[in-house]
């Protein structure tokens, strides 16, 4: 019997990992994006009372950008169109992405104007009371612009030399906070902020897909003043230039069917 017999065993100690397993690339780089999206999100993508929870519209949406992804490489592929200009249509679709907040800011309060407008009179001043977050929404987009351009405005103004001011350290550090978390964020807010329209199904269940209907032309019309006619027979640069607006036109349209017959949402209700 102990003290006079063997001792007993401990139970093996379980060793902590360690704090460095958690400080690794690829799990600060996985913190920094979720935390981004966390707050895109709850921003840029309220659900709202407005808001309609329609997954079949979800699954179609997801089902026409797939598909216009495919087609676009497999059109490639059968007529060796020159990679280069696919590349520069694949930037210019990231710039068409930052680009829709902005296109929105100036459409959007135009289409809910005419909303209101055009909605029974008795129903315009609820439809004003609900506007208060894509205000918002429109508020924490312009002060995210705002705050990452002045931040970088700043620091490039810090000489390179030694004896720095403190308020150029802070700077610095600010700017290397813009660089890590900043851009992630705006480009989730872009992304977010184009797909709801500013949280606009608040306002009226139809708007997102009326905006992005009217959106999706407004670009097809500037690439085409930009960039000219995609190169390649007739039937490739008419699939080219059309498919893609034509596409997103016939959801958009399915769509607004879809909430007038099967959740009775009308343009006047």
């Amino acid at each position: 019997m102990y003290p006079y017999g063997s001792q007993p065993t401990r139970p093996p100690v379980r060793r902590s990992r360690g704090c460095l397993s958690y400080v690794s690339l690829f799990g600060l780089v996985s913190a920094i994006l979720r935390s981004a999206h966390r707050v895109a999100t709850r921003l840029f993508a309220q659900e709202g009372e407005g808001r309609i929870m329609d997954r079949v519209a979800d699954r179609v949406q997801l089902a026409r950008t797939v598909l216009g992804a495919a087609a676009t490489i497999a059109l490639v592929l059968a007529y060796n169109v020159d990679w280069k200009r696919l590349e520069a249509a694949a930037w210019g679709g990231v710039a068409n992405l930052i680009v829709a907040p902005f296109v929105l800011l100036v459409a959007g309060p135009l289409a809910i104007v005419g909303f209101i407008y055009y909605a029974p009179p008795h129903l315009r001043p609820h439809l004003r009371s609900r506007l208060r977050a894509p205000l918002k929404a429109v508020g924490w987009y312009v002060l995210t612009l705002v705050v990452i351009g002045g931040i970088l405005g700043l620091a490039a103004q810090i000489d390179d030399r030694d004896g720095k001011s403190w308020w150029e350290y802070v700077v610095a550090v600010a700017a290397l906070l813009v660089i890590v978390w900043g851009f992630p964020f705006f480009f989730l807010a872009s992304l977010y902020s184009a797909r709801s329209a500013f949280n606009s199904a608040q306002v009226h269940p139809m708007l997102p897909p009326v905006l992005t209907l009217a959106l999706v032309w407004v670009f097809a019309a500037f690439n085409l003043i930009g960039d000219g006619m995609p190169g390649g027979p007739p039937l490739v640069q008419f699939c080219s230039m059309l498919g893609g607006p034509l596409s997103v036109t016939a959801v958009s349209l399915w769509e607004l069917r879809r909430m007038r017959t099967r959740f009775g949402v009308t343009l006047r209700t």
